[in-house]
């Protein structure tokens, strides 16, 4: 990475080491809150009824991994969405940098760089409290957490490129209405996708998220994978790099005159 994505990284640091209370709930409280209500709460139903037979786990230990690569798409969209807004429109942070030796290449690396790092914290706490929570052991919970980040990084891409193309930020609140909610329910995090209807299913396979709920459960319980690991990390790091290189052109058509 250039020195001068680095001085956009240490932006984000600086920035982050004056706000991060705000994200304490999200990164500490939201995870401990969803694997008590999902997974110990509605888990003990559905390991006394027929989902236990149908996923042959403890619910709990099925649902963690999946929240895990979900936790980190809804982090990466989070931190690529309404603060990119910010840079472009509001706080025009992003004109003041490109006065600088910064240039539009690198603010989307140093941007997905410091979206890289934030991403290694978030799923690294979440891996820890799946672990107290007994669904996985510590080691497999640390494997878990490259492709998690993995995941985050093929979301936070294409959101970037997505939000340098708005004019309005409604767009933004539909993206999340329309486009993370649901690959957040039907990607497999809460179930296995094969239980969706048989014209549904093909387009869970699709999506970034079963591949990152695929190499995360699979690490984290040591599973046999669907599809080969690598070809479902090759494919979260072709969104990636499609998605950086859309940011960039984007990017670069909304400040550079």
């Amino acid at each position: 990475m250039a020195l001068t994505s680095l001085r956009v990284v240490e932006y984000g640091a600086r920035v982050y080491r004056r706000t991060w209370r705000g994200s304490v709930i999200s990164t500490f409280l939201n995870p401990v809150l969803f694997l008590l209500a999902m997974g110990v709460g509605l888990g003990t139903l559905v390991d006394e009824g027929s989902g236990g037979a149908t996923i042959d786990l403890p619910y709990l230990t099925f649902l963690a991994p999946g929240l895990l690569a979900a936790t980190a798409m809804q982090t990466a969209a989070g931190d690529s969405s309404y603060p990119v807004m910010a840079g472009i429109k509001w706080r025009k942070t992003y004109e003041a940098a490109l006065a600088t030796p910064i240039g539009v290449g690198d603010l989307v690396l140093g941007h997905l760089g410091w979206v890289g790092i934030r991403l290694v914290f978030v799923t690294g706490v979440y891996a820890v409290i799946m672990t107290l929570f007994g669904a996985t052991t510590l080691w497999q919970g640390l494997l878990s957490i490259p492709p998690a980040v993995l995941t985050g990084l093929a979301f936070a891409a294409p959101v970037t490129a997505y939000t340098a193309r708005l004019k309005q930020e409604t767009g933004l609140s539909n993206m999340f209405r329309f486009g993370i909610v649901p690959l957040f329910l039907f990607s497999g995090t809460f179930f296995p996708v094969e239980q969706l209807p048989d014209a549904i299913e093909p387009l869970a396979y699709a999506t970034p998220l079963w591949h990152g709920v695929s190499l995360c459960r699979g690490l984290a319980l040591g599973l046999d994978f669907t599809v080969h690991p690598l070809l479902s990390a090759a494919y979260l790091a072709a969104w990636m790099v499609a998605g950086g290189l859309l940011a960039h052109r984007f990017m670069r058509r909304r400040l550079v005159v």
